[in-house]
């Protein structure tokens, strides 16, 4: 994927790529390459990025939905010794769904997607924060379970105090 990027940031003639690549052993000609970023660091090129192009890893999604940033993701592949499993696979399906999200699964794809950089469609800002429903739901189940715990905790009681009065 490295390769593909730098290679159409050579023909687009764009000085401006900036990637995270890892342990990745190809040296770049156009790409200014960082090995790892701190989790601040990421967010910062990615608040400045036009696109974000990734592997279907969620912190990468969820940051670029979280900033209203169109993202253009290329999931790993077991069969190519990139991942364990294609669970990436799943992860881009369902997101694409939602069409929350651009797929490219071979380097045709990304690079057509590369050359529509400007009209990409960002998606609204996803809310860092959970909704009113979701926190009702989780709230709702934790007094479900703190109930049945107390109950449980009652029952345990006097069967404690019926086994101690009878040792």
């Amino acid at each position: 994927m490295i390769r593909v990027v730098d290679e159409w940031a050579e023909k687009a003639n764009r000085s401006d790529v900036v990637a995270q690549v890892g342990a990745s052993t190809y040296s770049p000609k156009r790409l200014t390459v960082y090995a790892q970023l701190a989790i601040d660091e990421f967010k910062k090129f990615v608040e400045q990025a036009e696109v974000v192009v990734a592997h279907a890893g969620m912190g990468s999604i969820i940051t670029a939905l979280e900033l209203g940033k169109p993202i253009i993701i290329m999931p790993r592949l077991a069969s190519l010794g990139e991942h364990r499993n294609d669970h990436q696979l799943a992860t881009a399906a369902h997101m694409a769904a939602q069409k929350l999200i651009n797929v490219a699964h071979n380097q045709e794809e990304l690079l057509s997607l590369l050359d529509k950089v400007g009209p990409l469609e960002g998606v609204h800002r996803a809310n860092p924060h959970a909704s009113p429903e979701l926190l009702n739901t989780v709230k709702s189940f934790i007094q479900r379970v703190d109930h049945r715990e107390r109950r449980k905790a009652t029952v345990f009681n006097k069967l404690s105090s019926v086994l101690n009065k009878i040792a």
